[in-house]
């Protein structure tokens, strides 16, 4: 039957518009990208996942020290994060995988919680070919990390899960939390701190410190804070949050005077009245050591003033955290001012900035992802960001005196589990 010139025209277009709807394997449809949505959209699109149902995504949260890294990424004739990975994965499913890490930490740059997700296929070494069910977490954990502690030991897996098959560890990745540790004061730094902490000789003044950060923190052009290096397409960046502490010197360990005081046997704890401040009674030669110049007996290293910055944000840019301890670090010394902040922010050039901290003091803290938000949190690393930040810790080593960073007097009558 004759089709008219009319019919003719409308099945053509009702054909091409069905062509458009289906789309093409080869030739996805672009998708309109913007600076916060493009990764997400790319991670949701169906040719991102696996299209083998046979395969196992997990997610893999790490705790490496940095020292002996030459960062994160793959690199021919290096050792690397991801290189020590996939070889741990591979003598342990027995065939090459590839690791995709959400945040890149440069050479000498720690990790509290750096999670990465991974693909496994699980096949029978006794009968090759044979698929077998995906590993259960805990055991893909503690099969990699027999295998790491093989290796120098300066990388452990501290957690796994199962997660969807277009989950992607980076473009999934909602907000990032960096901390940078300084030492402050002349005293040479301690053997157990090495490489693992910025040591600054000068006093650091921590009041003037946090007003820069005020002036840092929020929605900013940070080119003056952008490494040459950068490959981001915009410098535009929201800094979620930026802040000091001073918290207590790590390791820490309880001197004479403090084991005393936190001595007491059940039957002093049971008649101690919890309504009232409670009264120690310091022997008289404490007090004396006490006041005396030195302060602490023969052999007895000096402490440090600790400081740790903390920044938060979605992403950063290239250098960036490094870029902003640089300049905090010269606020507190004394060799900027909260005025130079606002003229080196609004430079726009990275050579207005202080230079750079080095990589030694900073951890990557956590990833915080929607899917996985309570496992990524710190992993089992929440021991050291208690470390950093608890104050009933600096209670107990400031015994019944104020704390620094508030009015409340703790007590020492009470015991925090770390």
């Amino acid at each position: 039957m004759h089709q008219s010139p009319t019919a003719s025209s409308q099945h053509e277009e009702s054909k091409r518009s069905l062509d458009s709807h289906l789309g093409s394997p080869e030739k996805p449809s672009k998708i309109a990208r913007t600076e916060d949505s493009s990764d997400e959209e790319r991670s949701d699109n169906p040719l991102n996942m696996n299209p083998n149902p046979r395969i196992q995504r997990y997610l893999v949260a790490v705790e490496y020290i940095g020292t002996r890294f030459s960062g994160s990424q793959k690199q021919p004739n290096c050792r690397t994060i991801v290189g020590v990975l996939e070889d741990a994965f591979q003598k342990f499913v027995g065939q090459p995988v590839s690791i995709f890490c959400s945040s890149r930490t440069d050479a000498g740059v720690h990790a509290l919680s750096n999670v990465c997700h991974v693909d496994v296929e699980r096949i029978s070494k006794r009968k090759p070919g044979e698929v077998l069910p995906p590993h259960e977490p805990g055991v893909v954990r503690r099969a990699v990390n027999h295998f790491l502690q093989k290796n120098e030991g300066d990388i452990t897996v501290i957690d796994v899960c199962c997660v969807p098959a277009n989950f992607h560890a980076r473009f999934k990745a909602q907000e990032r939390t960096y901390f940078y540790r300084l030492l402050s004061g002349p005293e040479p730094l301690s053997t157990f701190e090495k490489d693992r902490v910025w040591h600054v000789p000068e006093v650091l003044d921590l009041a003037a410190m946090q007003k820069a950060c005020q002036i840092l923190v929020g929605h900013h052009d940070f080119s003056s804070f952008r490494a040459a290096g950068c490959q981001a397409k915009s410098p535009i960046r929201t800094l979620d949050e930026l802040h000091v502490a001073e918290v207590v010197s790590t390791p820490y360990f309880p001197s004479i005077l403090e084991r005393e005081q936190n001595t007491y046997t059940k039957q002093d704890a049971s008649s101690v009245d919890i309504e009232q401040p409670l009264e120690i009674s310091i022997p008289h030669h404490h007090k004396v050591a006490e006041s005396s110049v030195a302060g602490q007996e023969f052999g007895q290293r000096r402490r440090h003033r600790s400081f740790v910055i903390t920044a938060r944000a979605r992403s950063f840019l290239y250098h960036q955290v490094r870029l902003l301890v640089g300049v905090l670090k010269s606020v507190g010394t004394g060799n900027l001012t909260t005025a130079d902040v606002e003229r080196i922010l609004d430079a726009k050039t990275v050579t207005a900035a202080s230079p750079m901290a080095p990589a030694c003091g900073l951890y990557l803290g956590n990833i915080e992802s929607q899917e996985v938000k309570q496992r990524i949190w710190l992993g089992s690393s929440t021991w050291l960001f208690r470390m950093f930040y608890s104050s009933e810790i600096l209670a107990q080593v400031h015994l019944q005196q104020k704390c620094v960073h508030c009015a409340t007097v703790y007590s020492p009558r009470h015991s925090y589990a770390v």
